[in-house]
Order: C-alpha cells, then structure tokens, then sequence
C-alpha cells in the first residue's frame, strides 16, 4: 500500500474538518435578545433603574430573567403583570391585581386589571423597561397588545423600551387569517395585522413605530431597542430552534397546543367548548349538544392534512389558575380530538374549516360578537353559512406582506 506524505495527511484533516463546518449549523440552538442582553448589553444598564415587563416565558435555560438579572446585581425596581400574572400564577381573563413578588420583595403593578397601560405613577421609579415574553404568533393572543401600551406610556414618559426578542413558534414564513377591520379592534386585536402575522414581538414593536400605529399624547417620540436573537431564520418553526417550551399561558401546555390555537380559537367566539377545563384545549373540541356523524369525520380527515382527527367525549371541569369556570363545566360533551402530525398543517385554513363543521352539527350552538374580534372580521360569517370554502379562502394578504417587509429583522 502506498504510504500518505504528512502534507497529504494534513490537507485530508483539512478538508473533513472544513467539510464537517459546513454541514453544522451555525448555533446548536437559537440565541434569544435575553441570553443577548445578558452577554452583550448589560453595562448599558448600569446606574439605570430597570423594570421588567415579563412573564414566565421570560427565561434563559431554567431560570427566570428576573433571577439572573438580580444575581447580575441590576438595579430592578419594578415589574409589571400581564395577562396571566408575572409568575404565570392567573388564568385566561382572570384580573390581575397589583402586589409584591414574594420571592424578590419587588412592587408588582398589574397590566391586566382597572389599567392595561402603565400609568405616569407606575413608571415613577424606573428609566427603562425590559419587556421579554414568549408570543405565539396570533393576533389574539394579548402580548403585543400589552407591549404597544407599555411602549406609548414609555413615549410619554420619555422612557425607553427594550425588547429581548424571541421566535415566532409558528415561524416567519406562514401568514394567514382575514387583516383586522377598524371597527373591530379590542385588546385582543388592536393593529391592522392578519390572524397569523408570522413576525416577532421586535418586528411588531418596529412595525408599531413605523406605522404610527401607538397612541403617543406627547411631542415625544418612541424609543424602541431590539435586542436581536442570533440563529433564528423565518423558516423555522418551534422544534427547530432547540429551545424549551414554556407555556406562555396555562392552556398552552405544549408546542402543539399553541400551533392548532391560530384556528381553533376561534371556537372561543361561538357558545362550544374550545376544551377549556380539560388536559388538552384547543385540541378537544365540542358541547353536549354536538351530533357528529361518521361522514363529517371522514370528511374532515379528508380535508384536514397533517392531522388526525377522531371523535370525543369530554366534560369540562375548573382547574385552578388554568380554567376558571370554563363553558359546559361539569357536562358530559361530544366533539372531536385533534392530533398533530406534522408543522406542514394549515391552522387557520383547517380551523375555519373544523368551525364550521361543528357549527353544522350542533343545533343550538350560537356565534357571539367575540367572534369578530377574533376574526377581525364579519366575513367569517360567509364560511359558516357554506358560501366560501374555508380551505381556498383568499384572505388578500400581499399589501400586509409588502408592508411588513421593511420591519423585518431576520
């Protein structure tokens, strides 16, 4: 056997090694704004007085930024509640009261409760304010509700606004839904966005300020930091950025839970259970009066790819800071499961779709007016009454694309 040289050995190592570099991504995980801020921005914060807008998603590994930013000997001075409480202890719509973080002795303010913007008073002991909380993706999903008030109240006050950005689970690339009309908007609707806007809380907060979209009273102009996540791509959705689910609220148990929400919320709007009081909401569907037959399951099936859809009984009971006094607690419901098979499902598409079919199966189920401002729109009505395909629906999307384009950061 012919022997190799030492130069033609050194070269072989060269070439797997610079081959094997190229096959590795460039982070084994996605680097969240809050491990940035941690590495890179914290002298910033030096002789400031810092607030924190935050939640339980607010982590870095196991620990809460709260923890980490106290151990790094920050000057806290204040944290503010959103929707479900800052330690994740409230149910959905249950009213946040102000108080004292047990654990770090911190004044609490609340932002879901008589006030959803910071007063001039709450803002009083601090110069700066952190917000870092993990969104979900949808229109109505209340967080960046919570981080335009924060930013207008910011404005006023002179005070700047950091966001420690994290991923779409949904990913950058998926939009879909019907664009908010004026006349619906509400907290859970309150920007000209579509129901799956497929942007990060730190493009919103940028397309916030772009647009002119806050309610600023003052000659003053917002001012908005990004703290940039690094190895985050538009294509990716959750299980490819390497990181932990954390239940950004308590009926979002997993990863799954909160990709078929982008449709089946919208249950929420109508008199049916959206699965509330049971182990999987948004995933269990249905109410004691939903007569399912054999053939609108197998046409769902039909229609619905990616998803395994089966028939269900199920009886909604209160659960303690999850589900409080949930829809037909206590009565045995028929309906439908819903199991993910794969991140290539439609949500809005298939939950338009499963609304309408068990709308058609339940005789006294009723719409409400909270189903337009979920939808943003009354021409959800024209799926439910068999006038549009729910699966072809044309949602006019290409004006929000060409519009989001300059905010985008990834």
């Amino acid at each position: 056997m012919k022997k190799l040289s030492f130069i033609t050995i050194l070269s072989l190592i060269f070439f797997i090694s610079c081959d094997t570099d190229q096959q590795e991504p460039e982070y084994e995980r996605v680097v969240t704004g809050a491990e940035n801020l941690v590495e890179n921005y914290l002298d910033e914060l030096e002789g400031k007085r810092v607030g924190l807008v935050m939640n339980p998603t607010a982590r870095i590994g196991e620990r809460h930024m709260l923890d980490i930013l106290l151990e790094k000997e920050i000057n806290l001075t204040a944290l503010y509640a959103p929707e479900h409480g800052f330690r994740g202890e409230a149910g959905a719509g249950d009213i946040i009261e102000d108080g004292v973080d047990q654990e770090s002795g911190l004044p609490v303010f609340s932002l879901y409760g008589e006030t959803r913007k910071p007063t001039e008073e709450m803002l009083d002991e601090v110069d700066i304010l952190l917000f870092d909380m993990q969104d979900v993706g949808a229109r109505f999903y209340t967080y960046h509700a919570t981080m335009g008030l924060v930013m207008e109240a910011a404005a006023d006050a002179g005070k700047p606004v950091w966001v420690l950005d994290r991923p779409n689970p949904i990913g950058g690339e998926y939009v879909s839904g019907w664009m908010m009309e004026e006349e619906h908007k509400s907290f859970v609707g309150p920007y000209e966005i579509p129901a799956a806007h497929g942007m990060t809380l730190g493009e919103l907060a940028k397309m916030m300020v772009g647009e002119n979209w806050l309610d600023i009273e003052s000659d003053s102009e917002p001012e908005l930091k990004v703290i940039e996540m690094n190895g985050w791509g538009r294509e990716m959705k959750w299980p490819e950025t390497g990181l932990e689910w954390v239940a950004p609220s308590p009926n979002l148990p997993t990863f799954e839970h909160a990709y078929v929400y982008l449709g089946t919320c919208l249950i929420e709007g109508t008199t049916l259970s959206e699965g509330r009081g049971t182990s999987d909401p948004f995933l269990t569907l249905g109410s004691p009066g939903t007569e399912l037959t054999d053939e609108q399951i197998a046409d769902l099936n039909r229609k619905v790819e990616y998803a395994t859809i089966t028939p269900a009984e199920f009886t909604p009971e209160e659960i303690p800071g999850v589900a409080t006094s949930p829809k037909h607690e206590g009565e045995l419901s028929y309906g439908i499961s819903i199991e993910l098979e794969s991140t290539d499902y439609d949500p809005v598409r298939s939950g338009l779709l499963i609304l309408k079919t068990l709308m058609d199966a339940s005789n006294q189920a009723e719409v409400n007016d909270f189903m337009y401002r979920l939808t943003g729109t009354e021409k959800v009505d024209e799926v439910l009454s068999g006038d549009i395909d729910p699966m072809t629906v044309d949602f006019d999307l290409d004006p929000f694309m060409q519009q989001r384009e300059q905010y985008l950061i990834y």
